[in-house]
């Protein structure tokens, strides 16, 4: 055999070598690429995003769409050539697994906090559109969860109302933990609440809460330093004027928040907030209405560009990231509250580009 073809055949014998070494090599790394976006003033699956019952609603036009990312299983092995083409793939990212699993979490703990996430962004958004139109919103102190073979088991039940503890008033849930410390472990709590389902039944008929209820239990000592507790977790909850449902299927996460927002003060508002307009964005939201950042960003603003969003509301705390690799004829919008994007949007809507507050690198 000829030199010349024998060295050609050996170097793609070596070749053929190191692709199938890379393809079974595993490497410690996941791949985050664009998710699809939802219209939430649209459909997904044949029902409403956002329905509204109870309440005068207008009609809407253009998007508001929040945007998602999808991420590879936390039980995903990937293989060298994997992390080597997404790393060279325009439109996906590989970071360390490490990253999106901390700590060795199973896909279904990140699974069931992401649902935890999604469910009090929802009601964060439900809070802060409320706000923002001026329309009241009752908070109340609930107990959240109980500790399994704590004193409270079988007494307290996630969802009831706490109104008071040893006749003290609690409007915040931090209110309740430090009316029970003031206890020695050993020493009676008195409680005074509003049973869950009581409470509920009150809130979907827009009546007051029902008769409250008196119980008492027996603190017990905490692990370290011996404190009392009763072996609860406080929140809060809030009651509303009218029904706000979204419904949304194989999303998690808390960054859908700003858009679930804009989108229930677009339903109740005359105005047409998009003018039209194809607007998508992300963002956390809290009850005040404050935006916060995410993960993914560049994930999400390939995937709005893809879907046809012509500007991108954008987390303050994000606009770097976002800014360094902007889609061609996406405009990021900057935003630090949900009174920013709704500013924003009412410049969008009257196509006054040059006016909005834009994110730079």
């Amino acid at each position: 055999m000829p030199r010349r073809t024998a060295t050609m055949l050996a170097s793609t014998l070596v070749l053929f070598a190191l692709l199938c070494a890379g393809v079974f090599i595993k490497v410690p790394y996941s791949e985050m690429s664009p998710g699809p976006t939802v219209n939430t003033l649209g459909d997904s699956h044949g029902a409403p995003v956002l329905s509204i019952a109870g309440r005068k609603t207008y009609p809407t036009s253009g998007h508001l769409n929040m945007t998602t990312v999808r991420v590879t299983g936390a039980d995903y092995d990937m293989s060298l050539v994997e992390a080597v083409y997404g790393w060279l793939a325009g439109d996906n990212i590989v970071v360390p697994h490490e990253n999106l699993y901390p700590n060795g979490k199973t896909e279904a703990e990140s699974t069931q906090e992401n649902a935890e996430e999604f469910s009090q962004s929802q009601q964060s958004a439900k809070v802060a559109a409320l706000k923002q139109l001026g329309i009241p919103v009752t908070a109340r102190v609930i107990v959240s969860t109980v500790v399994k073979d704590s004193p409270s088991e079988g007494r307290l039940h996630a969802g009831d109302v706490i109104k008071a503890v040893d006749g003290t008033a609690v409007t915040a849930p931090e209110d309740v933990a430090k009316l029970v410390t003031k206890h020695k472990p050993g020493e009676p709590v008195e409680f005074t609440i509003v049973p869950a389902k009581d409470a509920a039944e009150a809130a979907k008929s827009g009546g007051n809460d029902p008769a409250t209820s008196k119980l008492t239990i027996t603190a017990g000592k905490a692990e370290g330093d011996g404190h009392a507790i009763v072996g609860i977790r406080a929140g809060t909850d809030h009651a509303f004027p009218f029904t706000i449902d979204i419904k949304l299927a194989d999303v998690g996460g808390p960054s859908a928040g700003l858009m679930f927002a804009l989108g229930i003060v677009d339903k109740l508002t005359p105005e047409d907030l998009t003018g039209g307009k194809f607007v998508a964005g992300t963002g956390t939201i809290d009850d005040a209405g404050k935006v916060g950042p995410i993960g993914g960003i560049q994930m999400k603003t390939i995937g709005a560009r893809q879907a046809g969003a012509e500007y991108f509301l954008t987390p303050a705390e994000n606009c770097a990231s976002a800014a360094s690799h902007v889609p061609d004829g996406l405009t990021l919008v900057k935003v630090s509250t949900i009174d920013d994007a709704t500013k924003a949007l009412e410049k969008i809507s009257k196509g006054d580009k040059a006016g909005l507050p834009s994110c730079t690198g």
